[in-house]
């Protein structure tokens, strides 16, 4: 970034008027620094500009987002299940019999590239505290991460420390890690995507918000000392592309403590259930900056910090470091005069830290003291909310119609039966296809016995309420392939896979949340992919009636002038009246029929085969019928809650083939499969219509499963049967008259690849 400081002739908080302040290289533009100047009526201390800093920083202001978020409020009906919507920590939505889920998917990506185990392990950390700041118990963790090649040495580096890192945090808060996706594209090389998204459940009379209400009540920092990790942070280093060589600016990256974390978990629960809080926020980003200016901002308008009152790790921090310290497993709380003795004996309790850092006011001010001297007076909206809102140039890239216009029609296609099966074998042992557990093995999925489903399933599926069975499923997704090819389609094909997974289980797709991963908003072409996206987000929410209830935007994730991908990840919540009744992907029973339910059409764009065995991306990408894919969600909860299927499965990447593979190798059973009429086998192998699923139904059920479908004039084409059948010790999966292979040799290319490049 270039340095456009200048020298001020105002002098202010005692500060000498010739001296330069560093807005810049604080990310303040020269605009941004002069608003800030109108604001206050003079120059700023370097307190305040630090804070302003912080949180005008892209990452936390989203002044380049602000402008299309609104399409989410402004054309999306909130439900009924809607009790927090967007601007809260996160979301939540009732789910009946007096529950709530609280729910949020965030990003860490920048960190994470810089410090691989810390950025991933603070990441899982941060988005654990925006749960419990919502009055709600966490349940479970997801991961969706992106990375560069596999074999690409600097993949191992940071993948291996990613892993470890949301492993060595997750499984020490004894948290599941019930799903997620690992994805593997050159664009990501040098800029990985790390999401990290939790859910948690409460009653509704346990909803707690962030706002600092009650003039006189105490304002408490309670959890790790700060120190000088995390200053800048993620506030700051998500707020600027990498240059081609690395990191262009390398603030210091968070350290987590986890028990910590469990601590502070345990202390706040009891805190909210004892009665004692009127207002709590986690600090994440901006650390003091941002809880205070937000809890200000939300309440009566005015609060009183005396920051030399803020336990430190190390003594040496000047204010402007505390203020923008993102150090861990810290929370703000907001407690009546009477209840701060109480409040601070169940901290001691839980072995947490707690101290009182100052009081709500009714000044309409922020101010902070250090020492005795004042060094801040601000607007508190003016640092939380009414910051910069940038309207960013954004044009169609001269480039997209070029791009659409390369079809994979024109690529070469296996022709004979030995091309087919060598193509299946080299699809299900490639990167993004092969499976995954080398890596999902170093989670604890299932600590806490209320996990009912989790990878490699269609969703995550976790139990609520262990008397009824209530519980929820939770699946995200996006292919960024697709994105590129039509950010407006591809936005909304993330959306109907993660509510077509959700489905799939038997789960009654509720409400959505999305993490949107984005190259720099000053590149007009990243910006018309975001908007684009965010547009066609929007329209496919409204036609599904599952309203966005929060999420988090990360923009400059891109090296050098090479954007990744766009990848609006999209995180899809669905109930169950009882988790007994969910759908796994396995089949189980010989003669069990093997159904597909969508139509198959020849689209290969932006497909796997495309990517692995011809390294193209062009075209379009696969239709998307809306109407349909809410016609096949019902028919998926219905059969599931009815007991008319026995599995299901979502057909996306890989298409029917790989489908089929993973279900029968979840199975460890074989199955006889043909090529229905009027298609060619590869394109019923391998193509990747949406709006599909492969479901397995008992021949009792068949005749009331396919008039069911008959009745919606929904497809349904049985193009299989389990069959048990053995060459010698071998189960095998047959299709057709074109080849078969065993699952032993499936099994075998399937789970070698990632231990091979990473064990």
């Amino acid at each position: 970034m270039t340095d456009t400081r200048t020298t001020d002739t105002v002098a202010s908080a005692g500060q000498s008027p010739d001296v330069d302040q560093p807005y810049a290289e604080l990310g303040l533009k020269d605009d941004e620094y002069q608003e800030i100047r109108r604001i206050l009526g003079r120059r700023p201390t370097s307190a305040e500009l630090a804070m302003y800093s912080v949180m005008w920083s892209e990452h936390c202001s989203y002044k380049s987002s602000k402008v299309h978020l609104r399409q989410f409020g402004d054309k999306v009906p909130e439900t009924d299940a809607m009790l927090v919507g967007i601007g809260e920590n996160a979301g939540v939505v009732d789910i009946g019999d007096g529950w709530a889920v609280t729910f949020k998917v965030e990003s860490h990506n920048h960190p994470s590239y810089v410090e691989p185990y810390q950025g991933a392990a603070t990441g899982v950390g941060g988005i654990v505290r925006d749960i419990i700041s919502m009055g709600a118990r966490p349940l479970a963790v997801m991961d969706p991460l992106r990375f560069g090649p596999a074999d690409a040495p600097d993949t191992h580096r940071v993948l291996r420390g990613v892993v470890e890192g949301i492993g060595g945090y997750g499984n020490c808060l004894g948290l599941p890690n019930i799903g997620g996706e690992i994805v593997f594209d050159e664009s990501y090389l040098g800029n990985p995507l790390v999401n990290a998204l939790c859910v948690g459940a409460m009653k509704h009379d346990d909803v707690h918000l962030a706002s600092a209400k009650g003039v006189g009540n105490q304002v408490i920092l309670y959890g790790a000392r700060t120190g000088g990790d995390g200053i800048g942070g993620v506030s700051v280093l998500a707020s600027e592309t990498f240059d081609a060589d690395g990191p262009a600016k390398r603030p210091s990256v968070q350290v987590g403590d986890p028990f910590m974390e469990k601590l502070l978990i345990e202390c706040t629960l009891e805190v909210l259930g004892a009665g004692i809080v009127e207002g709590i926020q986690d600090l994440g980003g901006a650390g003091i900056s941002c809880a205070t200016s937000e809890l200000a901002s939300n309440g009566d308008g005015g609060m009183h910090v005396e920051l030399d009152k803020v336990l430190l790790r190390d003594a040496t921090l000047t204010p402007e470091e505390i203020l923008m310290s993102e150090s861990q497993e810290r929370m703000c709380a907001v407690v009546q005069p009477e209840n701060v003795e109480a409040f601070l004996e169940i901290c001691k309790k839980w072995d947490v830290e707690a101290v009182v850092i100052g009081e709500v006011t009714d000044s309409g001010r922020l101010t902070v003291d250090w020492h005795g001297e004042q060094i801040v007076d601000v607007p508190p909206r003016s640092v939380a909310h009414d910051g910069p809102v940038y309207e960013r140039p954004y044009a169609r890239p001269d480039w997209q119609d070029q791009l659409q216009a390369d079809s994979a029609a024109k690529l070469a296609r296996p022709q004979t039966g030995e091309e087919l099966r060598e193509t299946l074998l080299r699809l299900v042992g490639s990167s993004n296809l092969a499976d995954k557990s080398w890596i999902t093995n170093q989670y604890d999925r299932y600590v806490r016995g209320n996990t009912v489903l989790a990878q490699p399933e269609d969703a995550g599926v976790v139990r609520v309420d262990e008397e009824t069975g209530r519980g929820v499923a939770i699946s995200t997704d996006c292919n960024g392939r697709f994105t590129k090819l039509d950010p407006y389609k591809g936005a909304q094909l993330a959306l109907a896979e993660s509510y077509r997974n959700v489905a799939a289980t038997g789960a009654v797709p509720l409400a959505i949340t999305d993490c949107l991963n984005f190259g720099s908003p000053e590149d007009p072409d990243v910006m018309w992919q975001f908007e684009q996206a965010v547009t066609g987000l929007a329209d496919g929410c409204l036609q599904l009636g599952t309203p966005v209830t929060g999420g988090n935007v990360s923009f400059y994730n891109q090296t050098g002038e090479a954007p990744i991908l766009p990848t609006p990840v999209v995180g899809v919540l669905g109930v169950f009246d009882d988790v007994d009744r969910r759908t796994a992907m396995s089949w189980e029973s010989d003669g069990d029929q093997i159904y597909l339910l969508g139509e198959t059409r020849d689209e290969f764009d932006g497909s796997e085969w495309a990517h692995v065995v011809h390294g193209h991306l062009g075209g379009l990408p696969p239709e998307l019928d809306l109407e349909a894919e809410r016609q096949l969600g019902q028919i998926l909860v219905a059969a599931s809650r009815d007991g008319m299927i026995t599995a299901a499965h979502d057909v996306s990447d890989g298409g029917v083939a790989q489908a089929l593979v993973e279900m029968a190798l979840k199975a460890g059973t074989g199955a006889r499969t043909w090529t229905p009429d009027g298609i060619d086998t590869f394109t019923h192998l391998f193509s990747e219509s949406a709006t599909r699923a492969v479901v397995v139904i008992p021949r009792s059920e068949e005749l009331r499963f396919t008039a069911m479908c008959q009745a919606r004039s929904f497809p349904c084409t049985r193009i299989g049967v389990v069959d048990s059948q053995l060459d010698g010790d071998n189960q095998l999966l047959e299709f057709g008259d074109d080849f078969t292979v065993s699952l032993n040799e499936l099994r075998e290319t399937h789970t070698a690849t990632l231990p091979n490049l990473f064990a």
